[in-house]
């Protein structure tokens, strides 16, 4: 009977290996060699599971990126009244330090958005996903009366990730 395949397991602890290593090293300063070494591997075993760097850092963004939209969309569904749920979305959108270890990554792997057309798409994605989850927290708001809209919520919901990404 053939043995179950390791393979998930073994590209999961490359994606947390790499995550650390741009944590400690930064993104621009991270080598292939970095990541084999940091999981005991040759730099071949690694190409393996991920035909190349940029591969597995692209998993390392998606698997950030889902994790920061999750946390903010469960920080805002926690609360009751679309104030309080717009003070959490608002408190869970910004670094809570520079060791805020998920913002650092996202930032980090932010930088290679302006070269790479699949990190600039997961980059919009990140930004549309933050932008619908402020507009429905508005229009909520805008619903019962607790807020006063002077624009359309699209467009306040943009400003105020804006305002969060600096």
């Amino acid at each position: 009977m053939a043995r179950p395949s390791k393979a998930p397991e073994r590209r999961a602890e490359l994606i947390e290996v790499a995550r650390r290593a741009v944590l400690d090293r930064g993104v621009l300063n991270l080598r292939l060699r970095d990541i084999a070494e940091g999981a005991g591997l040759s730099s071949g075993s690694v190409l393996y599971y991920f035909p190349t760097l940029t591969d597995l850092l692209q998993e390392v963004q998606r698997e950030a990126v889902a994790r920061f939209c999750s946390a903010r969309e469960l920080a805002a569904a926690t609360k009751s009244s679309p104030v309080e749920r717009l003070r959490a979305m608002i408190r869970s959108g910004l670094p809570t330090g520079p060791a805020d270890e998920l913002c650092v990554l996202l930032y980090e792997l932010g930088t290679i958005a302006r070269r790479d057309p699949v990190y600039a798409a997961r980059h919009i994605t990140l930004y549309e996903q933050q932008v619908r989850i402020y507009t429905g927290i508005l229009e909520a708001g805008a619903a019962t009366g607790e807020f006063t809209l002077t624009a359309d919520a699209v467009s306040i919901a943009r400003n105020l990730v804006a305002l969060e990404d600096g």
